[in-house]
Parts: C-alpha cells; structure tokens; sequence
C-alpha cells in the first residue's frame, strides 16, 4: 500500500495514514512547526521554575576540593555568601537556550519521524529512538554547547564585586570567550555534550510514547487530549532513564565547558577521553556521576512541565483538525463520544 499524500489544515496538521494497534486509520500528525512552538513555551517556563537546582548541579559538578556536602548545603552555601539571586545566575542564556532548544528538538524530532515512518506512515520503535537521537545530536550542535559554555562560565564564578568578575553578562561572557579561545571556545565540550543530549532524547521521546500508551491509552496523533496532569506523569516518567545512562557525559562535558583555552594554566583535560580517564583515577568512579542527584531532582520536574505546555497547545491542533475532517471522528467512535458529550 503506498503511502498516501497528506492533506495539510490551516493548523498545521496533517492528515495521514497510521497504524495503531494493526488497525489502519486516518490520525493527525501535527505539523514540526507547531511541535516547535509548543517546546519552546514549554522550556521557557521550565527555565524560570528549576534554575536554582541547575546552579546547584554545575557547583557539585566542578567542586573538586568537596566543599559541598550536599544539595542543602550546597544551597545554603551560595545563598549565605552571594545571595538568592545567585541561585538564578545565568537565567538569560539558560532560558533563551531551553526556548530554542525545545523549539529545535520538539521541531526536529517531528521531521525526522516523518522521514522514518515506512510506506504506510508507521513508525517502528527502532525509529522512534533514532529519530530521538537525531534530535539530540541536532540540538547539541546548533543551540546547546555554545549556550552551556556561557551558562557554566557564568554560575563556576564566585563572589559579589562586579570589578572582580571575569565575566559580567552572558554578551560580555560570550565576547571574552570569542576574543580568549576564538570561535571553537563556544563548542568545547562538544562531543560529550552531542553524545548526551543523543542518548537523552533517544531514551525521551521512546519513553514517552509508550507512557501515553501504557498509561492512558494515548497513541500519537489519535486526537486523544490528556490532561495536564496524565502529561506531567509521562514526562516525569519518561525522564528518569536519560539521565542516569548519561552521567558521565554530562560531567565531563561540565568540566570542559568550564576550562579555558587549551595550553592555559587552568586547562586539565585535553580531551573528553582525557577527562574521562583522569576524573576516576583522581577523584573516584562515583565522580562520573557527581551532580546526579540534582539533575534527576531538575529533568524529571522539568520534562514534566514541559509536556504538561507542549501536550496542550499540540492537543489544542490536533483537536482543531479533527473538527475540520469529520471522517476521522468517523474512524474513532470513542473521540466522537467525548465530543458530543463536551457539546
């Protein structure tokens, strides 16, 4: 059966053939530009909401003397000595950067399942995780790295005197680092970062699926609206495995990020198979996944914000669409029940 020609709304959905269950029916595959939109509102409030606990985890993540006994005192420590707003240091570049960075892989991933469904627009697992990863190799690449460099350099400084700040700004940030380290100073810790945001979307957007499946009986594009709450149990779900498969990407990507140019004195890995040798033989094996706590305290939480605003808005199309062609509801009596009862 050839795969048939998608019928495009004003909403940006499409209408396409899809198995679900073995059983073939017209479902609504909302457009990558309305995945993109509903990311990016998605991150932005992520970003005002979980900002502390990211500061928290760079401060673990490059404590090499054990300053830190923990979280709490790790808070604790920041706030007595630089003040709650410190707790929020790097919000622009890290908010600016989660909004594009939602928008890139809510958009991305979209386009790449379209490119991997089969002749009959079903997507296999094995594509599902593949586009994941390529979402998140995309994402790294374009908008992480250069965004995380800035963040890092931004919360690693300590104190209050302005005049004592290398860095003053995220802009002030970015042009030292351009003039210091040159344009490959913006993509340190590239390779580490791509391989972990890879993993992390692969295992996401896998886990997600088949939570909305298991859980809610919610299958993609089926028109199904889940609550705001069915959506922050898949993405609080679903964000568990990423992190913890990726702990020691993230912290040697964190250390990498964190140093200067290389033949500088304070640069202590030359590469990221540099730093993933010497950080256990120097600081232990647990080193690798200093700072997991916290990121499973801020992903999880996060992810469930995110899909809780994401779910909605593409929910809110998926709907519109489905008004627009009746002979869908046609083909899921159930929705149509729920319609009628909403009327």
């Amino acid at each position: 059966m050839a795969k048939p020609t998608p019928q495009t709304g004003l909403g940006g959905g499409d209408v396409a053939f899809h198995h679900n269950e073995d059983v073939s029916k017209k479902v609504i595959l909302v457009s990558p530009f309305v995945k993109g939109f509903a990311g990016s509102m998605g991150g932005t409030i992520e970003a005002c909401c979980l900002q502390p606990i990211d500061v928290i985890k760079t401060r673990l993540q490059l404590d090499k003397a054990g300053k830190y006994k923990g979280i709490v005192d790790c808070g604790k420590q920041v706030v007595k000595e630089e003040g709650v707003r410190a707790l929020w240091k790097g919000l622009t570049p890290f908010a600016t950067h989660l909004t594009l960075k939602y928008a890139l892989r809510m958009g991305s991933n979209s386009a790449y399942q379209s490119l991997l469904r089969d002749r009959d627009g079903k997507l296999s697992d094995g594509g599902r995780l593949a586009a994941g990863a390529a979402a998140g190799i995309t994402e790294a690449l374009l908008i992480v790295t250069p965004f995380e460099v800035v963040k890092i350099r931004l919360q690693q400084q300590k104190g209050l005197a302005y005049d004592k700040l290398k860095y003053h700004n995220p802009i002030h940030c970015a042009r030292t680092i351009l003039a210091e380290e040159g344009l490959r100073g913006m993509w340190s810790g590239a390779t580490p970062t791509m391989m972990r945001n890879g993993t992390n979307q692969m295992c996401l957007f896998w886990a997600k699926n088949n939570v909305d499946k298991y859980l809610w009986g919610k299958h993609e594009g089926d028109g199904k609206q889940l609550t705001a709450a069915q959506s922050m149990a898949s993405g609080f779900s679903a964000a568990f495995l990423g992190p913890v498969a990726t702990g020691p990407m993230d912290v040697i990507k964190t250390r990498m990020m964190a140093q200067g140019k290389k033949g500088s004195s304070g640069v202590q890995y030359s590469s990221m198979l540099d730093a993933l040798v010497k950080i256990p033989q120097q600081e232990g094996i647990r080193a690798l996944w200093r700072g997991l706590l916290p990121r499973l305290m801020r992903i999880p939480p996060g992810q469930a914000i995110v899909w809780a605003v994401s779910d909605q808005i593409t929910g809110y199309f998926e709907q519109r669409e489905l008004r627009r062609h009746p002979e869908i509801l046609a083909e899921h009596p159930e929705l149509a029940k729920k319609k009628s009862k909403a009327h």
